[in-house]
């Protein structure tokens, strides 16, 4: 797995572009910004777990997801990970309110049969298409839900994916979270902007968890085979 230049760590890199993340205007169709990273609880949270999990200069494989969601993220700063399994699996003692998430649930279900956590993150990274998350009368909304809301946003989109590639990204490869839209509009940014050698879309973690729970361990196989036909190489 090739290095990064910078003498910058992958942790420090990504701190700094949360620090600098931001929507400076009113957004469409009522929509409002999840923004949790002024809490000094997540920016704890944020120093240890990217210092203990991305404190190398390693370039990673993306799995990028939607858009951050009010009870994952939303809450611990930390893409797909919830208050109960940043303590259960990435050992980060914490005070939030210990609710489970289902997109975190399923993920930290493969983080463990993937063969723990500094295995998993030593390969891969865990982000979004939209690395901030959007309500709609206080329920989750995402970058896509209305065609004004993507359009205002597509330009914040392509700017910030960049600013996290630039974090090390291996960009022979990329996993969208979710077969439908999500892996679209990557697919199309990317024949526009040239992002990755190749896309590919894995079925979303909700979306396993909400309508396919008996099948899950089918999923987690599925999903382990195919990051390995890449996360294999160093």
């Amino acid at each position: 797995m090739s290095m990064h230049p910078s003498n910058k760590t992958f942790s420090h890199r990504y701190q700094t572009f949360l620090s600098s993340l931001k929507i400076d205007h009113e957004l469409p169709d009522q929509t409002d910004v999840i923004y949790p990273y002024e809490s000094e609880e997540v920016q704890k949270a944020l120093r240890t777990y990217y210092d203990r999990f991305y404190g190398d200069n390693k370039s990673r494989i993306f799995l990028l997801g939607i858009n951050p969601g009010r009870f994952g993220a939303g809450v611990t700063g930390i893409p797909f990970t919830d208050p109960i399994n940043l303590a259960k699996h990435c050992g980060i003692a914490n005070d939030f309110q210990k609710k489970h998430e289902l997109s975190s649930r399923f993920i930290y279900d493969l983080v463990e049969f993937s063969g723990g956590a500094e295995a998993f993150f030593g390969r891969y990274f865990l982000t979004a298409l939209s690395p901030l998350g959007f309500t709609w009368k206080g329920k989750n909304r995402n970058y896509y839900d209305t065609a004004a809301l993507l359009q205002d946003l597509k330009p914040w989109i392509v700017k910030t994916l960049r600013e996290q590639l630039d974090l090390g990204a291996d960009r022979s490869v990329a996993f969208s979270l979710g077969q439908g839209k999500n892996y679209k509009i990557l697919q199309e940014l990317n024949r526009e902007y040239g992002f990755f050698q190749e896309i590919r879309p894995l079925p979303h973690p909700r979306w396993v968890m909400q309508y396919r729970l008996k099948r899950k361990e089918e999923f987690l196989k599925f999903y382990r085979d195919e990051l390995n036909r890449t996360g294999e190489r160093e």
